[in-house]
């Protein structure tokens, strides 16, 4: 009898009780994570996406919500990547319901069987004409996209310059390309220098530096004219996930490499269609043409995914219109942003100095976050506790996020629950 046989030799009983052992392991974890304060819930909403929001009553999905389980109305909404306020647009969803009329509901397929559409091209033109680059690539979410990007493009002859603080999709990406892994401190120059240096040393091929245009925790900007410069100085190309830029920083909203006039020092663009652009799903890889041609070919989510529906592609076509027509409503959204910012420092509350709609409320410990929430939500206010994983340990915070759809008498109701719920809490005096 082999080897392979005798492990097949398991009775019913016995394969039974590896199951239940493996399930018992697993609800120990979950217990762990509920006794931490880590548990985390999800609410219903039972309207669009607004800065103005009803949330479902009963329990959140996931578990019991953090707070009353009645239902909810006209709550604010401070906790949405809906930067512009385009996700509820009505010449957004004119556009998706146009498409569907059109060009029905899916393609069911890969790009390169029989999944592209000439929406699909259009927008490709499109957000690379807007990003002033040579072409651009959908996938299905830029998860995707930043996992999809590395391991075709750079082999175990090159290297990735990684900052500690990148999203977790670009740690994934990198994790699955053989280039020799280099990482350096957020936002510390002098270390992204030697860390260039270190991988020049060891006989690197291609460098290339890796980095969140907007660090979504802190609300912080790389300092991309720093990397850029190093970048130039080492021989290294550049490489920018601009999740929560795209829309509203820089000159007509092209990102944070335009915002600091560097969009043609940095070779690789990621971004999302799900945030300031109308806020559903998507993706995108803008670059050259050689690295585009070659993702086309080789990246794995975009090979192995379906092809984004053409509502979708449609929808997003019309938000960039919006984008480039938009300066009136980014001068709105970062007013919102000095207005609340100013309140919540003069309640005194902590918060991380910047310029970026991202305002995180730090607190510390992920119970007390986790607290003002909850009674946050019973006031009328929905925002989010932060808290390991997502942030390390002892850094939990509630991240706020401004809506250039908000009014300022809707800012001061909700700096007023601020206000009395970080009393009841003991986070205010």
């Amino acid at each position: 009898m082999g080897y392979a046989e005798a492990q097949c030799e398991l009775t019913a009983l016995e394969v039974a009780t590896v199951i239940s052992e493996f399930e018992s392991h697993l609800k120990d974890t979950l217990e762990d994570i509920q006794a931490s304060g880590l548990w985390k819930t999800e609410r219903p909403l039972t309207c669009a996406q607004a800065g103005i929001v009803s949330v479902a009553a009963g329990s959140a999905v996931g578990g019991s919500a953090n707070g009353s389980s009645a239902e909810k109305g006209n709550v604010i909404n401070l906790c949405a990547n809906n930067y512009l306020g385009l996700a509820n647009n009505s010449l957004l969803v004119d556009a998706a319901k146009k498409a569907l009329d059109e060009h029905g509901y899916g393609m069911a397929s890969v790009r390169f069987i029989c999944g592209t559409h000439e929406l699909h091209t259009a927008l490709e033109k499109k957000l690379a004409t807007f990003l002033e680059k040579d072409d651009a690539i959908l996938f299905a979410a830029c998860f995707d996209a930043n996992g999809g990007l590395f391991e075709p493009l750079l082999g175990a002859e090159d290297a990735i310059i990684s900052d500690s603080l990148n999203h977790a999709s670009i740690i994934d990406g990198i994790r699955l390309c053989k280039a020799s892994r280099y990482r350096y401190k957020n936002s510390d120059m002098h270390d992204l220098e030697q860390q260039l240096i270190k991988a020049k040393d060891n006989g690197a091929r291609f460098i290339m530096i890796a980095t969140d245009g907007v660090f979504s925790m802190d609300g912080y900007l790389a300092d991309l004219t720093t990397i850029t410069t190093l970048a130039e100085k080492y021989g290294a190309l550049v490489m920018v996930d601009d999740c929560h830029a795209t829309g509203f920083m820089g000159p007509k909203g092209k990102g944070t490499a335009a915002h600091f006039g560097v969009n043609h020092k940095v070779d690789v663009l990621t971004g999302t269609l799900g945030k300031a652009l109308g806020g559903a799903i998507g993706g995108y890889i803008a670059g050259s043409q050689p690295i585009i041609d070659l993702l086309r070919q080789r990246a794995r989510p975009y090979l192995f995914s379906n092809a984004l529906p053409p509502s979708v592609l449609a929808a997003s076509l019309e938000a960039i219109r919006l984008v480039e027509e938009g300066d009136a409503l980014r001068d709105q959204l970062f007013k919102n942003t000095v207005y609340w910012r100013s309140g919540l420092e003069q309640l005194g509350f902590t918060l991380n100095p910047g310029e970026h709609p991202i305002i995180p409320v730090m607190l510390g410990e992920a119970q007390l976050a986790q607290q003002l929430a909850s009674r946050l939500f019973d006031k009328g206010v929905y925002v989010s506790g932060f808290f390991f994983p997502v942030v390390p340990k002892g850094a939990a915070r509630i991240r706020t996020q401004m809506n250039a759809s908000l009014s300022h008498a809707e800012l001061d109701r909700a700096l007023d629950a601020f206000e009395s719920a970080g009393k009841e809490v003991g986070v205010l005096e």
